[in-house]
């Protein structure tokens, strides 16, 4: 498995593991199966429960085209509506643990998932998906052509990690929050905080941690109220995830 690195706008690099193409192939039949089961049961709802095919016997060939077209258009979304849904899984990607991201370190969005989708056609559907298997292993990040467009890439969330690695952070049932304007802030928003935040205060960055605790002002309004940064840096991450559980 390869490293991805990557760096956000903080100039952070924050490393994860490029999902494997073993890995990413058995997510595909997966899903593949599920779109075969779907398949199935509509054609024992409609074609054999309803009896759908006489009815297309009787119909022009544009008719028949358009019913059909309709049936399967499911099929042709899937991976493009969950990953939208799901922020990068679809449900053979969450059962194999591996997520798109953006190799930026933003959160992946609808455009990027449908320039990813729009390249299955040339990735997946021609030549049975060995353009985007060669990609896979050749590239250095593990990207087929539509990651590549679309600035994504395929992480493994197998990682063994614990809490420090994570945007959680450690509060007790008693814990009173500081600041409520936090949940302005993203999941994503918070792992960015957090890795800076650990990273400068052990190398006593004092530059980079002001410069932090200015940007979280600037975007969500909140005023350091305990006059000390790193403080505040500690009392966001925690009112953060008091927040995020209780809402």
């Amino acid at each position: 498995m390869s490293e991805l690195s990557i760096n956000t706008t903080q100039n952070v690099k924050i490393n994860f593991i490029a999902a494997s193409a073993g890995e990413r192939i058995g997510s595909y039949f997966i899903d593949l199966i599920i779109k075969f089961a779907y398949l199935i049961v509509i054609y024992g709802i409609f074609f054999y429960a309803f009896h759908l095919d006489m009815a297309l016997d009787g119909m022009d060939n544009w008719s028949r085209i358009s019913i059909l077209l309709l049936l399967y258009f499911p099929v042709v979304i899937y991976s493009l509506t969950l990953e939208s849904i799901f922020e990068g899984q679809t449900i053979g990607k969450k059962l194999v643990k591996i997520k798109v991201v953006k190799i930026d370190g933003y959160q992946a969005g609808f455009g990027d998932y449908l320039m990813r989708w729009f390249f299955r056609l040339v990735d997946i559907s021609i030549f049975s998906g060995v353009i985007a298997l060669v990609a896979v292993v050749s590239s250095k990040k593990g990207q087929r052509l539509g990651d590549m467009v679309a600035g994504t890439a395929v992480i493994t969330l197998k990682n063994k990690i614990n809490i420090s690695h994570t945007i959680l952070e450690e509060i007790g049932d008693a814990y009173i929050p500081t600041y409520p304007l936090v949940i302005k802030l993203s999941d994503n928003d918070m792992r960015i905080i957090k890795e800076t935040f650990q990273k400068a205060d052990l190398k006593n960055d004092y530059e980079t941690i002001t410069k932090l605790v200015t940007k979280i002002e600037s975007v969500t309004g909140i005023k350091n109220q305990s006059g000390n940064e790193r403080d505040f840096l500690r009392v966001i991450l925690k009112d953060y995830n008091f927040y995020t559980q209780n809402m």
